[in-house]
């Protein structure tokens, strides 16, 4: 199967999952598994693992599913899911380092194209469905039956699960990827360890990460071998208050219903708090101030807030951590003044991926236009309209930047460029007929509004148009 024709099918299955009401496209998370991801794509790269053309035509992307159940899977084309329940669990970044370096190499080592070639009879298309029907039948058998019908074609997504022989490359490149990346080898075992752990206790269905990725005896000694050889002296394996944080929040938006959010308000009040090891001190008050902010109690958020910053002062990470939660909700509670101020606070930390300082940052940058729009204030609004045109410049598949600049756009009374930038959203998430329906609407504005139109804006909707007239095109040629 050539690298184009998996890309293909990849594009295919994840226009699917980014219509899924699971799917989530959290900025503070999102930046977070970045930090780990971009590392372990330059690894790849240096280490020859990924040759220039996979580089170049595969999407290495990687879509959070709002789902409590811990799985991480790799995807026809470089896409790969990753359930807030598997970022809730671990407990350091190494650890997710292993789980994200492993399926990079599943995908790097070609074993998707390999396993989909041994399919002669089915179509590319089928599998991509079957594959679907297994990612939906993770959440619900009954949507996972309405994508996988008959038993040839459950035998079929049988499979397409990975060889023993793949699973063992896998480790082997997956560990070489992370290790070189920067990440404790540590990481790789104590994971294994939580996954023997929850496959002695009989998998209750928590785990699917297991049935798509057996563990055996020889898998685990071999990664227990490669991390004593790879020993770089004592390994400090405690939580870092940042990444408790982050698997705090990973909690919160996995199980917003109202029982679970009270249970966390709950744990944060009680006596045994105190006794507890800091990063669970802080794991506990980061999701007990984000649950108040879901219940509207936004009293004990702040107390909670207040609880939190103390603790963490000394961690520029988890400060900036604290910074941005209190300014999320701040602007929830409608204080766009103090989500403004609080903001202007946020310790410059620079990211692990890129090296960019907070204020450019996507969270830092996404939450500075929210709070612009809703301020409606002309110069903020302005201002990030802005800095969102040079990040989309930068990242043109970002759909939710699109969204935002098309939100600034529109409170400028800047309607053409508002309908392009969401054309671009939905471009950016593969969805090819309601981007020609939103380019055909900005051409008919063109239309009527006779001489006072931009031109320039004008012309750049044509020849998008006739690109994105091409590439469903192609999409419906592939079906």
């Amino acid at each position: 199967m050539s690298s184009s024709d998996e890309r293909r099918l990849g594009d295919r299955i994840a226009r699917e999952i980014y219509r899924d009401p699971d799917y989530i496209d959290d900025p503070v998370l999102a930046d977070y598994v970045q930090g780990i991801w971009q590392p372990l794509l330059a690894a790849a790269r240096a280490r020859g693992e990924m040759s220039p053309e996979l580089d170049e035509r595969f999407a290495w992307e990687i879509m959070l599913g709002r789902d409590r159940t811990v799985n991480a899977f790799a995807l026809p084309g470089g896409y790969f899911g990753v359930h807030l329940g598997l970022i809730a669990i671990v407990s350091s970044r190494d650890e997710l380092a292993s789980v994200l370096g492993h399926e990079l190499s599943h995908v790097t080592q070609r074993h998707i194209s390999r396993l989909i070639a041994k399919q002669g009879q089915q179509t590319p298309w089928m599998i991509g469905a079957m594959i679907l029907g297994a990612l939906a039948a993770s959440k619900s058998a009954d949507a996972g039956n309405a994508l996988i019908v008959g038993g040839q074609a459950v035998a079929a997504q049988n499979q397409l699960n990975f060889s023993r022989d793949m699973e063992r490359e896998a480790d082997r490149v997956g560990f070489g990827v992370m290790t070189q990346a920067g990440f404790e080898a540590q990481g790789f075992v104590s994971m294994f360890d939580k996954l023997q752990q929850a496959s002695r206790l009989n998998d209750n269905g928590a785990y699917p990460y297991l049935r798509s990725h057996p563990l055996t005896t020889e898998r685990i000694a071999d990664m227990q071998a490669r991390q004593a050889l790879a020993a770089r002296g004592p390994v400090n394996a405690a939580t870092t208050l940042e990444h408790a944080m982050i698997a705090a929040r990973a909690r919160v938006l996995s199980n917003p219903g109202v029982d679970a959010l009270r249970a966390l308000l709950v744990e944060a009040n009680g006596t045994k708090l105190a006794t507890l090891a800091p990063s669970r001190q802080a794991s506990v008050l980061y999701g007990a101030a984000l649950a108040a902010s879901r219940l509207r109690d936004f009293g004990n958020a702040k107390g909670y807030l207040e609880r939190l910053t103390v603790l963490v002062r000394a961690d520029a990470p988890a400060v900036r951590l604290a910074r941005l939660l209190e300014a999320e909700i701040a602007l929830t509670a409608g204080d766009a003044a103090h989500a403004t101020a609080v903001l202007a606070t946020t310790p410059q930390v620079r990211s692990a991926a890129g090296g960019e300082a907070s204020a450019t940052r996507r969270p830092e940058l996404f939450l500075g236009a929210q709070i612009a729009l809703q301020s409606g204030q002309v110069a903020a609004v302005s201002d990030a309209a802005q800095r969102l045109q040079s990040w989309v410049a930068a990242h043109p598949r970002d759909a939710q930047a699109w969204q935002l600049l098309s939100s600034a756009y529109g409170a400028q009374g800047q309607t053409l460029r508002a309908i392009r930038a969401n054309a671009e959203t939905q471009v950016a998430q593969l969805d090819y007929v309601a981007a020609m329906d939103r380019l055909k609407a900005a051409q008919d504005l063109v239309r009527q509004g006779g001489g006072k139109v931009d031109h320039i804006e004008a012309s750049i909707i044509d020849t998008r148009r006739r690109q994105v007239a091409l590439l469903l095109k192609e999409q419906t040629l592939d079906r």
